[in-house]
């Protein structure tokens, strides 16, 4: 019972080549719909409008406390009369102290202005 050891080799590259030709085609339709949302078009789920309130629950809520009594990081309780709105995006881009710099990327005008809004 000798096999041809080449065959399994063979058929694995003809099913990667057909899986490269099928993915590339998968990749032609998606970029027609990117170049529509990059165009003005319709907006995805991605660039939809961001609710301040859940993204401080995800992503500052760790540090800052869910009631922003402060944990590790200050409490944020009056932020909103300690610094101005332009202050408050100032430390979201460029952070400050422990704080890292860009936690809020893409987003720091609507939490500056929700923070400078709610928090007084």
């Amino acid at each position: 019972m000798n096999r041809n050891p080449i065959i399994p080799f063979v058929l694995i590259m003809v099913m990667g080549l057909g899986l490269m030709f099928l993915l590339s085609f998968k990749g032609l339709g998606d970029s027609k719909e990117l170049a529509k949302e990059g165009e003005g078009g319709e907006k995805t789920e991605e660039t939809a409008e961001m609710n301040p309130e859940d993204f401080y629950q995800q992503s500052c809520a760790m540090c800052h406390g869910n009631q922003y009594e402060g944990v590790s990081g200050p409490s944020l309780e009056g932020v909103g009369s300690k610094y101005s709105q332009d202050e408050i995006k100032d430390i979201l881009v460029n952070g400050k102290g422990a704080m890292p710099p860009g936690l809020a990327a893409g987003k720091e005008d609507q939490m500056a202005e929700w923070l400078a809004n709610e928090l007084k």
